[in-house]
């Protein structure tokens, strides 16, 4: 059997090799060295962050950093811009070790988008609120704040990018060719930026209602907005605002918005989120662009339905939102996500998303949500959508580092100081690793690059390599999982049984077929492929059942 798998496995390398010209552009890795610009202002606008050191708001320059494919001479290029996780404050502040562009998630989905073709960008924001104001409705207060400003900012970053199109295009985009995408924190900021155009939808919200107003008045009726464009800026962030009078913590006479390339549109394409959740369904409407969402149904930190959202940095429950079972069925309903929707997507990481919705998440599959499953782990926590690594011994920045090491930096989470913000970070990411977090946002790009492709109208996008064959029910188990070499497929139910099994990595790529033996169980071999996340699509008598292997 293993010298079988071994030929099969072979067979399929050399067949890889005599199709290299088939790559395609926005799908594959068709370049292999990427530039970077890094610190590229794309505005200015006032941060709160300093309040507590300085006493007042004060400018700052907003950046990101600049990702293109090296020796493409392409120049009329799609661009996404992402966002970093981060809970709207620093890392270290924000008790987490991510929180900014330069976060491992970030760049490597930067990177992995310019060897694609794209254009991409590490988008910084402005970050700031109180996790430790005295109250949970002043907690909740500075974190809506926080999250309208993140609106503001990555709509000025668009009107920049469209700005330096109307300037010589340096960085060689296509302005009607914009996605914005963001991971976590950024998720939420980039499902507003994509659903949010109207004041009257912060104040009218329908799940539930009135839940951006504030009982400023004691008398407990919610009466007052969380944001008021007089005081906080407009959704764009286009309209200089001075602070008419004292409120929200802010003191008459303060410049909070600085307008930025008012002259341009914050119109942009499509909007990505891994992980993150709507601020409210009501958002969706007609005027809503395409979503494309990869969420965990047990994200503790991003309700997958509709539910409240509890805040890592204190664990404080904040206000109802609304996540990927909830957004993309109304974006459905509009037929927002029409533009990628109506493609026939026959590939193995459209076969997991669909066989995660019915067999985990419980519930049909909507095209553009991908449910992103993976076991429980030892501590027997969910632990979302993994994408971030870190260094044990590199330094924290800041003060609130230290100079100490993310090993050694006591996290606030343990009044004993025992437990450091490493050891804190592996509770839901266990066996942290660079090879972990590149495996699971190598199943997310199989799934979201195609879709954004066809989105976007950049051509030939769709991967086909599976037959037409109904998604089967059938249970399976896979041991051991990971793998460093055999592993068997068993079919639990004593009736079926597997008559042939494919092997596909997350490009979608074929790189083994083995015919069934006609039983429960069948025994393959990986020692002989590269470390990474496979599909394994088992034909058993109603269809194809999906399982993945990792092989170590």
């Amino acid at each position: 059997m293993k010298r079988i798998f071994t030929c099969l496995v072979l067979s399929f390398i050399v067949f890889g090799a005599l199709q290299l010209d088939a790559q395609k552009r926005y799908i594959d890795e068709v370049f292999t060295e990427v530039s970077v610009e890094s610190d590229v202002v794309y505005g200015t606008n006032a941060t709160v962050l300093l309040i507590p050191v300085i006493g007042t708001v004060a400018p700052e320059e907003l950046k990101m950093d600049i990702y293109q494919p090296v020796g493409d001479t392409e120049t009329n290029r799609p661009m996404v811009l992402v966002f970093h996780t981060g809970n709207f404050l620093p890392p270290v502040t924000n008790a987490q070790i991510s929180g900014s562009k330069v976060d491992s998630s970030a760049v490597e989905i930067c990177k992995q988008l310019a060897r694609r073709g794209f254009v991409a960008a590490s988008v910084d924001y402005r970050l700031g609120w109180n996790p430790l104001a005295e109250t949970q409705p002043e907690r909740a207060l500075g974190l809506i704040q926080a999250a309208y400003r993140g609106v503001q900012d990555g709509l000025t970053a668009i009107r920049y990018i469209k700005n330096t199109v109307a300037n010589g295009n340096q960085y060689g985009v296509n302005p009607d060719q914009i996605v914005s995408w963001g991971n976590g924190t950024g998720g939420y900021i980039s499902l507003a930026m994509a659903s949010l155009d109207e004041y009257g939808e912060i104040v009218n919200t329908t799940n539930g209602p009135g839940k951006f107003l504030l009982d400023a008045d004691g008398d407990g009726t919610p009466e007052t907005p969380m944001v008021v464009p007089a005081y906080h800026g407009d959704i764009e962030g286009k309209v200089e605002t001075i602070v008419p009078m004292d409120g929200f913590g802010l003191m008459a006479g303060w410049q909070t918005n600085y307008p930025n390339w008012v002259d341009e549109s914050s119109d942009f394409a499509m909007s990505v989120n891994v992980g993150g959740a709507c601020g409210d369904l009501g958002w969706i409407d007609e005027a809503t662009k395409p979503i494309i969402t990869v969420q965990s149904p047990f994200d503790i930190f991003a309700p997958y339905g509709d539910a409240v959202l509890v805040v890592p940095t204190t664990n404080d429950p904040i206000v109802q939102v609304q996540g990927g079972s909830i957004v993309i069925p109304k974006q459905h309903e509009f037929g927002n996500n029409d533009a990628f929707a109506n493609e026939n997507y026959n590939d193995a990481a459209t076969e997991l998303a669909a066989s995660n919705s019915v067999n985990v998440a419980m519930h049909d599959y909507y095209e553009g949500l991908f449910p992103f499953v993976r076991p429980v782990n030892s501590g027997g926590l969910p632990e979302g959508v993994v994408i971030d690594w870190w260094d044990p011994t590199a330094i924290a920045p800041g003060v609130q580092g230290m100079g100490m090491a993310w090993e050694d930096l006591p996290h606030p989470s343990d009044p004993t100081g025992m437990t450091s913000f490493h050891e804190q970070g592996l509770l839901l990411n266990e066996g942290m690793s660079a090879e972990k977090a590149r495996t699971n946002i190598a199943e997310i790009m199989a799934y979201v690059l195609p879709r954004m492709c066809v989105g976007l109208g950049l051509g030939d996008c769709v991967v086909s390599n599976t037959n037409d064959l109904p998604i089967s029910n059938a249970a399976v188990s896979v041991s051991p999982n990971p793998t460093q070499g055999e592993f068997t497929v068993t079919l639990e139910d004593a009736n079926n049984t597997i008559e042939s099994i494919r092997l596909v990595d997350l490009q979608g790529k074929v790189v083994a077929t083995i015919q069934g033996s006609n039983t429960q169980y069948q025994t393959l071999d990986a020692s002989n492929l590269n470390s990474g996340m496979y599909i394994l699509q088992i034909k058993v008598e109603d269809g194809v059942a999906i399982s993945r292997i990792s092989v170590e």
